[in-house]
């Protein structure tokens, strides 16, 4: 009997999360003898993207190659050309420059994000981002280099463009790098967004106690405005003014991967593909879609997932269990996550976590920044290769929110 295979493409949050709840459900039915789960990713490695932001990136992409084969899974070292989405078989590049056809029963697309670069002059050249644990590394080795640079006002000025998580946490980390760096001059940190107020997204109550964190941190505020250009020595804004800056971050929107495109069916503005309540791809049959390449509803009063590991961690599950369910002969588990919550890392200040879709405030400052520490070294991190905790934690139900 020939085995049937379950391909995941990317090694992410919601890409682990499926292998391991693939795995879990195949074993549920018994079948780990005819049926393979095969994870493609340039590493077996699982970046832990919420954190690319902090000073320190250590420990930032944990080896997930144990924890594979605790489950039976096998790695493959390389990405995903193409799906193959009529003839079930994808392309694969592998890392030393070979090419492989893999045929798939149920492909599972996990491949991520990227930040969304606009064609803003200079941004690619003169701009950085956190991204990717490589552009981290880029941004902390020039922050590390900036003592070296002549003393001018740009070399401890930093323009931040973008006021969402990313933004946010980026702009409060780097004021206080850069004040203890130059300590007794203060750095001089802007955040730029075109919305009416830094933080409006948050709603009324978060979106005033960030701004009043940020006040009080000493960040400037430059609200309705766009980054325009950028070059080596600055930032040109939308309204005409320009800011002299040694650094300039790029954190203003991400966008599914560019292998969503070839998924056939609806697609949102930042190119994630509509969902079912399986999460398969409903226009391309034995596709299921996960983490930040879906959009799915998370309740039934109309929210939908954003992309945040908080998402993806349940999205992988869900859709690792509904790709081996399908194949197992198990019944499906609609994918639901009516509780949302955030945590803002705000530097100094402390962090502020929210409840609920409307953001209501529950906890600021120590509390909040030991809630949020708990969830990002913690929380977030992959289990130990055990496969017995591994499945138990597996489950499309299990929810590790506060």
């Amino acid at each position: 009997m020939t085995k049937q295979t379950i391909l995941v493409a990317g090694s992410g949050f919601a890409g682990v999360w499926t292998v391991l709840a693939a795995a879990r459900a195949i074993a549920l039915a018994g079948r780990e003898d005819d049926i393979d789960v095969i994870m493609v990713a340039p590493q077996p490695r699982l970046a832990i993207r919420p954190r690319f932001y902090e000073a320190v990136l250590e420990n930032m992409d944990p080896d997930v190659s144990e924890l594979l084969e605790a489950v039976g899974a096998r790695f493959v070292d390389g990405i995903v050309e193409t799906i193959g989405t009529e003839t079930h078989e994808a392309a694969i590049l592998r890392n030393d420059g070979t090419r492989e056809a893999i045929g798939w029963n149920r492909f599972v697309l996990a491949t991520g994000s990227r930040v969304a670069m606009p064609p803003i002059p200079g941004l690619d050249n003169h701009a950085f981002t956190v991204d990717q644990l490589d552009q981290a590394h880029r941004l902390d080795a020039h922050i590390n280099g900036l003592p070296d640079l002549p003393e001018t006002p740009a070399r401890h000025t930093v323009v931040v463009a973008g006021g969402g998580f990313t933004g946010l946490e980026a702009a409060t980390e780097l004021h206080e790098r850069l004040r203890t760096m130059f300590a007794p001059q203060a750095p001089r940190v802007v955040i730029v967004d075109p919305a009416p107020e830094i933080g409006a997204e948050f709603g009324d109550e978060a979106g005033r106690t960030v701004r009043e964190a940020l006040a009080e941190i000493g960040i400037e505020q430059r609200p309705g405005v766009l980054l325009a250009a950028v070059d080596a020595d600055g930032a040109q804004l939308s309204d005409g003014s320009r800011i002299e800056a040694a650094t300039v971050v790029w954190a203003a929107g991400v966008r599914a991967h560019p292998l969503a495109a070839e998924v056939s069916g609806e697609h949102d503005v930042a190119g994630r593909v509509v969902g079912d309540l399986f999460l398969r791809a409903p226009a391309a049959p034995g596709i299921f879609v996960t983490g930040d390449t879906v959009k799915a509803a998370t309740d039934d009063i109309g929210n939908f997932n954003l992309m945040t590991c908080q998402h993806a961690l349940s999205l992988g599950r869900v859709a690792g269990y509904n790709a081996a369910a399908e194949l197992v002969g198990l019944p499906l588990h609609p994918y639901s996550q009516p509780k949302y919550v955030t945590c803002l890392d705000l530097g100094a200040w402390g962090a502020l976590y929210t409840e609920g879709w409307d953001r209501q405030v529950k906890l600021t400052r120590a509390e909040g920044k030991k809630l949020k520490q708990e969830i990002n070294g913690v929380w977030i991190y992959p289990p130990a290769a055990d496969r017995d905790a591994v499945f138990a934690v597996a489950n499309p139900d299990f929810v590790i929110v506060p």
